[in-house]
């Protein structure tokens, strides 16, 4: 029997952006446009359902393409353990764009697996027989009131946006923008929830008039 889908939207942009291509090394690049895992960490960073499975299928992008030299002291654990025992930093250079902004379209339907979830989101789970519907109606109360479960962040967690919510009427779609993208990572926790580390990847990822349109993968995250 096939399983009813549910849409959600919404925008979001901020003054820096950076979604890392994986090619470009200690010194990275951004790619024009966020990831299949990064726009689903945003939809669940307004609301987390660990019975609804979130599926990406589309990003806008509704600003010009400007990158930028970003540069700052990283002091955390990766840094070799010279620099920790002696209390240097790592100067970091990136490559980040600036001043974003993005329409994000996500498919939502029931997750099945076994995860560990709170004792009240159990309950909650017991009294409602359209996890999916539930997952997109509480969504959109939410983002029309500026809720989230977790701060949305363009990347990397220091680039907090400007805006996030429903679809603003001045904002337009940059359909100038046509490009090729030979490698894109699409998830790091292929697995879904509580999983360990596996690469996936799309490859020759196009964006066209502005849109780019994530490859539709059957059996992602239904374990």
């Amino acid at each position: 029997m096939a399983c009813s889908t549910y849409t959600v939207m919404m925008e979001i942009a901020g003054d820096t952006a950076m979604w890392t291509r994986p090619d470009t090394g200690d010194c990275p690049v951004s790619l024009p446009a966020p990831t299949y895992s990064a726009v689903k960490a945003i939809f669940e960073s307004i609301l987390l359902g660990f019975k609804s499975l979130v599926r990406p299928t589309k990003v806008e992008l509704c600003a010009p393409l400007h990158y930028h030299s970003y540069h700052t002291n990283y002091g955390g654990p990766l840094r070799q353990a010279k620099s920790i025992t002696e209390g240097n930093s790592y100067q970091l250079l990136a490559t980040v764009l600036i001043d974003v902004c993005y329409r994000l379209y996500a498919e939502v339907s029931i997750a099945h697996g076994n995860y560990s979830i709170s004792e009240k989101t159990k309950q909650w789970d017991k009294k409602t027989t359209s996890p999916a519907h539930a997952y997109q109606d509480i969504f959109n109360r939410r983002l029309k009131r500026g809720q989230c479960y977790a701060i949305p962040f363009l990347g990397w967690k220091e680039f907090t946006p400007s805006y996030f919510g429903v679809f603003r009427e001045s904002t337009r779609v940059q359909s100038d923008i046509t490009t090729r993208i030979p490698s894109m990572v699409r998830e790091v926790f292929s697995g879904g929830y509580n999983s360990q580390p596996l690469y996936t990847y799309d490859q020759d990822v196009v964006i066209a008039n502005g849109v780019l349109t994530f490859a539709t993968k059957d059996g992602e995250h239904d374990q």
